[in-house]
């Protein structure tokens, strides 16, 4: 079955919202076996939104379309709907009761403009709204179902999840989609894509489907499947993930199911310190206090964090962490040398398990050639060892500064868990 998400409103053509909408409900769709075919922002016009209606129904079994419900003159996606289906706007009782009730239980008067949200097109099935006015519509044109919801993001999740999802999956047989995706840290897309082109190619023989999705630091590896077998997809994934593994798995940190939330180094990195019942401190020069801030971020942070120190010049670096004056004139700060005293004094000073430190040049001055924007050296440290690497990354700053914490961070998981 495949479907198709229009979200209409001029406020987000112009950039004045984020679409959070159409990702959420792909993403349900997927977990239920529904093929997302097309996504599409469409403007509050008439003409436009009728043209993306047709367009919509030559490729899709189910359109689902958000926002223009609302109470006011530049909602027009209802009448518009209503149209659009030659049929006539209607009061419905249940919903106008379930309106006025909405406003009374606040203290509030019920205007012609609130009941006008109880008109519905006299042909469409009414979807209760519990968290709003503005009912949802049900209407089928041909051989497609057109579902309308409000743009409101809480109101439409939960008319999908108590109302539409369950009706679409009693009325058709849908087949399973399982996704599950690899995340590495430390290796570009291209070299990742030669390294395992062999595996990648043979994927096909077990109706796998794999996607390369690259972030700063990080590269996903999304491995997907479609079939009547739930479990055989799973085993069929699990099993070629770990092939996988044994061709690139010192550059897996971690694995992403679909539908939830793609966890972060940060929060793997606080994971292992919690378990192992160990603590970490930082000594962050070029990142400025990043990574911290990242570690600091999860809940539960106290248990594992102890502090961090920003040596941002040379002077805060030797008053506040005692490195080597004579070392800046020597190698300088971005140097082997200097992250590695960085990390083995933050560890003394905060008595923590682990310690990381991390300078470099962010840019986009202060570059030479022997030290180009962009270089970064990396330290890890406990009692018994410390480590350094040396990283070139780019000339943007800000990807720099992103990019450091997240090799750093994934350099202090491989260091906890002793395979560097």
């Amino acid at each position: 079955m495949k479907a198709e998400i229009l979200t209409i409103g001029d406020e987000i053509l112009i950039g004045q919202i984020t679409n959070t909408n159409s990702v959420w409900i792909a993403q349900e769709l997927n977990l239920i076996g529904i093929k997302i075919v097309h996504m599409a922002s469409v403007a509050d016009d008439e003409a436009a939104i009728v043209n993306a209606f047709n367009n919509a129904a030559s490729r899709a079994d189910l359109v689902f379309i958000t926002g223009g419900l609302g109470p006011t003159k530049d909602d027009i996606t209802k009448k518009t709907f209503s149209k659009y289906f030659n049929s006539e706007l209607v009061l419905d009782e249940k919903v106008l009761a379930h309106v006025s009730s909405f406003f009374i239980k606040r203290g509030k008067e019920v205007t012609e403009i609130n009941r006008n949200q109880a008109l519905v097109p006299k042909d469409c099935t009414v979807i209760h709204n519990p968290n709003g006015t503005a009912p949802g519509m049900w209407m089928k044109k041909e051989n497609t179902v057109f579902i309308s919801m409000p743009g409101v993001p809480y109101e439409m999740k939960a008319m999908m999840a108590e109302t539409i999802l369950p009706k679409i999956k009693s009325e058709n047989a849908l087949p399973h989609i399982y996704h599950k995706t690899v995340l590495t840290n430390g290796i570009g897309e291209s070299a990742l894509s030669e390294m395992i082109e062999v595996w990648e190619d043979n994927l096909i023989n077990s109706n796998i489907k794999l996607a390369y999705l690259p972030q700063l630091g990080v590269v996903r590896l999304r491995l997907s499947s479609t079939g009547p077998d739930k479990e055989a997809l799973i085993k069929n994934i699990e099993n070629e993930i770990e092939k996988l593994k044994g061709i690139i798995d010192t550059y897996i940190f971690g694995y992403e199911n679909y539908g939830e939330e793609t966890p972060s180094l940060a929060e793997i990195v606080s994971q292992l310190l919690r378990e192992k019942k160990q603590t970490i401190a930082l000594a962050e020069s070029c990142t400025g206090g990043y990574i911290s801030s990242m570690l600091t971020g999860i809940a539960g942070a106290s248990e594992v964090f102890k502090g961090a120190i920003i040596p941002y010049t040379n002077e805060a670096k030797h008053e506040l962490l005692e490195i080597d004056e004579a070392l800046f004139n020597s190698v300088g700060a971005v140097s082997k040398q200097c992250v590695e005293q960085l990390a083995q004094n933050v560890l003394k000073k905060f008595g923590s398990d682990f310690a990381l430190s991390v300078s470099g040049i962010a840019g986009p001055t202060g570059g030479t050639d022997e030290k180009p924007v962009g270089t970064v050296w990396i330290a890890v440290a406990s009692k018994e060892k410390t480590l350094a690497f040396k990283f070139i990354f780019g000339d943007n700053r800000q990807r720099n500064i992103v990019m450091t914490s997240n090799y750093a961070l994934n350099t202090m998981r491989k260091f906890i868990l002793k395979s560097l």
